[in-house]
Formats: C-alpha cells, sequence, structure tokens
C-alpha cells in the first residue's frame, strides 16, 4: 500500500472547456482511500460517451478527466479494498454504491445511485477529487475511473481482475461499450441457439451484441449498417447479412424476406426514432427489441402499439448490458480466450498522445473502436 497523503505524478487528458479538445497535461493523484485504487494504466477505450460528455450533450463540471474503459495493473490499494491487490491485471468498469435495492439484487447498472457514483464529475461522499494540478482541483471520478490518464483512481467496486496471460492493453472496451453490447444479447435478452437477431447499427456496441449471440450459438444475425467497410466486417465475423440502409428502400421488407418473416429479437444502438420505428415491426411474436442508443431528449417511441399487441412484443431500454461487472467480464474474457468472442477485430490501437485523432476517428466512423496506449 502506497504511504498515505504520498501524491502519484500522471499525465492526463484534460477536457477543459465544453467542446474544446482533450489537452495533456501533468497532473496529481492523490493516495487512495480505504475503499479505492490505484491503476497505473495500459490501455483505455475510446467511447461514444466520453465524446458526448466532452462536447458538453450532459452537464459535467471542468475541467475534467474523462475515459470509462480502462485496463492497467494495481499500483497500490486502500486499508479496506480486499478484492484486488498489486500486480493484479484489471478491468475497470462503471462504479455502483453497492447498497441500494438493485445493487443487493446483483444488478448494479440500475444502480439508484448511478449518476452520482459515475457522472457528477467527483466522489459522491463529499464532492472531493482525488485528481489536482498544483492548488488546482481537476474534476474525475468519471465512471470511477477517468482512465484518460497513466494513473487512474478506482474503487473496489469497478475494479475486475482479470488474466494475466490476456492481452491487458485491449481489454478495457470490456469494462463499457463491449460489455453494453454482448450483456444486452447473452444477459438481457437471453438469447440461445435458434434465436435470430436484427442488429441495428454496426458499431462497436452493435457489433458486440452480435459476437454475444454468436458467442452463445444464435443466430442468424442480420446487421443493418450503413458504413460498407463495418458492412464487410460483420459479415467476416460471422453476419448472416447486412443490409444498407443507403441502398436499400425498404429496409423492414428486406430484413423479413431474409429472414423468412421476422427475428427473434432486435437490439437498436442509434437512437434514432425512425430506425426504431422499424426494429420493433421486424419482431416475430412474443419478441423483444433492446435499446442501447442515446436517443435526443425530446424523442420518443415510434411505435404502433395495436401492432405490438397484435404480436405480443416488448421494448426495453437496457444500461450497461444487465451485467455485474466482477462477473460478465471474466466471462467475455475466458469467451475471448476460447476463440469464441474475437472483439479484438474491433480495435484500432492509437498512442496516448494521439487522443484527439483517436476521438476524431470515433466520430467519423473510421475506427469502430479505438483504444489508447499508454
Amino acid at each position: 500500500m502506497r504511504t498515505a497523503g504520498r501524491a502519484q505524478k500522471a499525465r492526463a487528458a484534460l477536457v477543459r472547456t465544453s467542446g474544446g479538445p482533450f489537452l495533456i497535461e501533468d497532473i496529481e493523484v492523490a493516495s487512495p482511500r480505504d475503499d479505492e485504487v490505484l491503476v497505473r494504466m495500459v490501455g483505455t477505450g475510446v467511447c461514444h460517451t466520453d465524446i458526448v460528455f466532452r462536447d458538453g450533450a450532459f452537464p459535467m463540471p471542468m475541467p475534467v478527466v474523462l475515459g470509462h474503459e480502462g485496463a492497467g495493473i494495481v499500483e497500490a490499494v486502500g486499508a479496506k479494498v480486499n478484492r484486488v491487490k498489486p500486480g493484479d491485471h484489471v478491468v475497470l468498469s462503471f462504479n455502483s454504491c453497492h447498497t441500494c435495492t438493485n445493487c443487493l439484487k446483483s444488478e448494479p447498472a440500475y444502480c439508484y445511485n448511478f449518476y452520482p457514483y459515475n457522472v457528477a464529475g467527483s466522489r459522491a461522499s463529499d464532492g472531493s477529487s482525488a485528481l489536482s494540478k498544483g492548488p488546482e482541483m481537476l474534476h474525475g471520478e468519471f465512471f470511477g475511473q477517468s482512465s484518460f490518464a497513466t494513473y487512474a483512481m478506482a474503487h473496489e467496486a469497478n475494479t475486475v481482475p482479470i488474466a494475466h496471460d490476456l492481452p491487458l492493453e485491449i481489454m478495457g472496451p470490456l469494462g463499457c461499450g463491449v460489455q453494453t453490447g454482448a450483456g444486452a444479447t447473452i444477459n438481457s435478452l437471453k438469447m440461445k441457439p435458434g434465436d435470430s437477431l436484427a442488429v441495428f447499427g454496426g458499431g462497436g456496441v452493435g457489433l458486440s451484441a452480435m459476437l454475444g449471440a454468436l458467442a452463445v450459438g444464435a443466430g442468424p444475425v442480420i446487421v443493418v449498417e450503413p458504413n460498407r467497410a463495418r458492412g464487410v466486417l460483420a459479415l467476416e465475423l460471422g453476419a448472416a447479412h447486412v443490409v444498407n440502409p443507403t441502398e436499400t428502400p425498404d429496409v423492414l421488407a428486406r430484413i423479413k424476406e431474409l429472414s423468412g418473416g421476422g427475428v427473434t429479437y432486435a437490439v437498436d444502438t442509434t437512437g434514432i426514432p425512425a430506425v426504431i420505428g422499424v426494429a420493433v415491426e421486424v419482431l416475430l411474436h412474443n419478441g423483444m427489441l433492446g435499446l442501447l442508443g442515446v436517443p435526443p431528449p425530446e424523442a420518443t417511441l415510434p411505435a404502433n402499439l395495436l401492432s405490438m399487441l397484435m404480436r405480443g412484443v416488448g421494448v426495453k431500454y437496457i444500461v450497461e448490458g444487465d451485467s455485474d461487472p466482477q462477473e460478465f467480464i471474466p466471462r467475455l474474457a475466458a469467451l475471448y480466450k476460447a476463440g469464441k468472442f474475437p472483439f479484438d477485430r474491433l480495435i484500432k490501437k492509437f498512442p496516448f498522445e494521439k487522443i484527439n485523432e483517436a476521438a476524431r476517428a470515433s466520430e467519423t466512423g473510421e475506427v469502430i473502436k479505438p483504444v489508447l496506449i499508454f
């Protein structure tokens, strides 16, 4: 355990103004408190959520260190931490209170205190921060980690140990984007062999949903994606069909044609109401649509209720893939190690110093899942 009160020097990507660039600066990270875990970062994914908060779509105090798909090596732990120890390889995921009704039911993705524990920019307990630059307080605690830095302060609750023989630098996306997609099909929809799936949006979350379904023997999978390169990759990874909506006059009719009338399950990662309207209609009787995308604030569900009634279909918004990270991340890692979950095919590595280039590649769709390497 690091000596109490001794700060760790680090390099971090700060956002100082809403919509501004990531700025690489020298900072200090405090010694861990009782339940905290100091992690030396090895790699961290860049997620759409990081871009959304950087650009001010959701309120976030600044200056702030974002990043929430971290992987690294435990450097020091607080006095009450028992799950991990210095030297452990870990993936960092979302934080939770572990005391509310849902946390006690092993449903931390629906923690009643999710927002203060993940997006307040400070410790939920007292509004403080482990991050500073001289006398300046820097906001952190983003998803309980703020992993756009060479060192991150996490918590025992959201620090997940993994095997040392896994490629640690690319494991970070298991903590959010990959977990969200794969969890939707494995945990939420509980897909089984013989269940068919339509995926709307072939980005990191959508293709992770497809990989999750295929990993448990489900299929066939139809992917709806306008980016041709992503469509090609989807086919390489096991999609039965890809529908390009820019080239298909009637996406609904085409999916029904390809699937023989409809699919058992669907997931939407776009958050676009018109797309969601199609996704509801592709479902067979007793089907279920999982919603994963971030919608516009004013959006409402564009579904015909009578049509839903006649088929008995349902719609559910899914948070973090209904995952308990302590259980699900090792499960995904094991599937990857067994060759059944090749999420590494979605990744392109960038040096940490090129974080702005990585963010642009994510925004333009040039790269599915950028991962920053320290």
